[in-house]
């Protein structure tokens, strides 16, 4: 029997449309957590600079104290009970998508230094083969300057990992992801 290769297919788009309510979770921390309240709004570009309105965006992060909720994390235990610390939301048809949570902690990176308070991220999107992981910061944190991840990453890219903060409404955060093309957002290998 001969078999004949078959092409590779992206997935979706669907990723919006299978998001139903139940598997939305846009609040990261209650309203109860301990730390910096923040708003965060994602905003999803493809290489054109065209909204992606199906794109489904996945967040981890510590809580206010640097610590995961995780049972890997053997300070789990001790992490704050009102920071779930984990968001998953579509974007709507401008490519947006906003979260409640706090500003994390530092936690432990390469050689036990301190990394800046940061967010981790998937995204799932449409001509994808699978989904990119890329990172959120904050500007102005002086953690930023000692980062050892960020610190990998060339200084004329660093700002794609960058959100920036709305100078109208004090705690919130803005950040746009460029899937490719010009100031494409930097994405990393797990």
């Amino acid at each position: 029997m001969d078999f004949v290769p078959t092409a590779s297919q992206t997935v979706g788009p669907f990723f919006r449309i299978g998001l139903t309510e139940k598997y939305s979770k846009p609040c990261i921390a209650a309203p109860q957590a301990k730390g910096e309240r923040v708003g965060l709004s994602v905003r999803v570009l493809d290489g054109d600079g065209a909204p992606v309105n199906d794109a489904l965006i996945e967040i981890w992060q510590a809580d206010a104290s640097g610590k995961y909720k995780h049972p890997d994390d053997p300070q789990s235990k001790t992490s704050d009970p009102g920071c779930d610390g984990f968001g998953r939301l579509g974007t709507d048809e401008q490519g947006h998508c906003q979260f409640d949570t706090i500003k994390p902690g530092r936690v432990p990176g390469p050689g036990n230094a301190l990394q800046a308070p940061h967010l981790n991220v998937a995204v799932f999107a449409r001509g994808m083969l699978k989904q990119f992981y890329t990172r959120i910061y904050f500007a102005g944190d002086p953690a930023n300057q000692q980062d050892p991840v960020l610190a990998l990453v060339p200084a004329e890219r660093r700002e794609t990992l960058v959100a920036q903060s709305d100078p109208t409404q004090p705690g919130f955060w803005r950040f746009e992801m460029h899937l490719q093309g010009e100031g494409e957002t930097v994405f990393f290998d797990v």
